[in-house]
């Protein structure tokens, strides 16, 4: 949607959308924040090149702001310092961080477990985003429209063939699009879209994740507390709508599907929590789960397809595609229209597909 949106200031641009909704996969079902102890060094140079957008949107972009300040704690138990030591490194370039012990953990969010078999340090960005997802994606909608562009829901392409210098993509109802340039941003189903047109995939993968919901402690406004992680990839928490989500962060290989959370996950989630904190989870309110899909370099891809002409990838963002999205989009809309490369701490290079594919002779 946002590269839609980019694009359309610049060209007559259609985006067809299997679903009856937009959004209904993984933007809807993010944990919504914009932080920087997630992904690589390329994934934080796309974030911190999206975050003016985030914050000072075009007028008119959204009725709404696009989110809101909330701290990011990343804590860590004595044998897990180097750890964190690392991550501090890592992060430095992109964000200001806090190192503090346990009274600013316990300040912070007093259910953390410190001291022995607890936290000892922890690394706080005050400055993280908690994004509105739906502001977001609607806004980009409102844009796509607003220059003429158009969104078809229902629209899941069953065809997608070149030819005279254009693609034409035939959906399950029949409806017929061309265009010169097709861009590819199905997300988990990206391989299989690239498939279709006779494009080699890159070897995608999309990935599992679980969240739930519960309650806090009784009697507590958990409202303020922040986006809390362990150093490693073990478990977040953080406040929504009165109660609690957590994830135990997995990452379960699946087939592009509509996710559904796995008992096991959900288990793992509530007795992470329990051990990481000292709440109790009594009882699971909700749960659901999403798929995050990687390059297998785990680098997001952008460009076009060196064995297709007219095919654009826009793909394997892992997580990471609502914070990046205002970058992202921008960066594809200077590759097929040929304009100024907008980011000059992301090379072309980081993105392109022909990393993973090698161009026929």
């Amino acid at each position: 949607m946002s590269a839609a949106a980019t694009l359309s200031e610049r060209a007559s641009v259609v985006l067809l959308e299997a679903e009856e909704q937009v959004g209904y996969h993984s933007s809807g079902r993010s944990a919504t924040m914009l932080h920087y102890a997630l992904g690589n060094p390329l994934v934080r140079a796309l974030t911190l090149a999206s975050r003016q957008f985030i914050e000072s949107p075009p007028e008119r972009f959204s009725e709404t702001p696009l989110g809101h300040t909330r701290p990011t704690l990343v804590h860590a138990r004595e044998e897990e310092l180097p750890a964190l030591n690392a991550l501090a490194a890592a992060i430095a370039p992109f964000a200001k961080l806090e190192r503090v012990g346990e009274k600013e953990i316990l300040d912070l969010c007093p259910v953390l477990r410190v001291g022995r078999q607890g936290a000892v340090a922890a690394l706080v960005d005050r400055n993280a985003i908690k994004l509105d997802s739906d502001a977001l994606l609607q806004g980009f909608a409102r844009t796509l429209r607003h220059n003429g562009g158009d969104v078809m829901t229902g629209a899941r392409v069953q065809a997608l063939n070149r030819e005279k210098g254009a693609w034409t993509a035939v959906t399950e109802r029949g409806d017929r699009f061309s265009a010169p340039v097709v861009v590819n941003a199905a997300g988990s189903w990206a391989d299989k879209i690239a498939q279709l047109g006779g494009v080699s995939p890159i070897g995608l993968q999309p990935k599992r994740r679980t969240i739930i919901t519960f309650d806090g402690p009784e009697g507590v406004d958990v409202s303020a507390w922040p986006f809390v992680k362990t150093v490693g990839e073990e478990l977040y928490f953080a406040p929504e709508s009165g109660r609690l989500f957590a994830s135990p962060m997995d990452e379960e290989p699946s087939e592009p599907t509509d996710a559904q959370p796995d008992d096991y996950e959900v288990a793992l989630a509530a007795d992470r929590v329990e051990r990481r904190t000292t709440i109790e989870v009594r009882r699971i309110v909700h749960k659901w789960a999403g798929l995050r899909t990687f390059a297998p370099d785990r680098k997001p891809v952008a460009g076009f397809a060196p064995d297709t002409e007219g095919f654009f990838w826009l793909a394997g963002q892992g997580g990471s595609g609502l914070q990046t999205s205002p970058a992202m989009a921008a960066i594809a809309a200077s590759l097929i229209v040929d304009a100024p490369w907008p980011i000059a701490d992301v090379k072309k290079d980081d993105l392109t597909p022909r990393r993973y594919v090698r161009q026929t002779a």
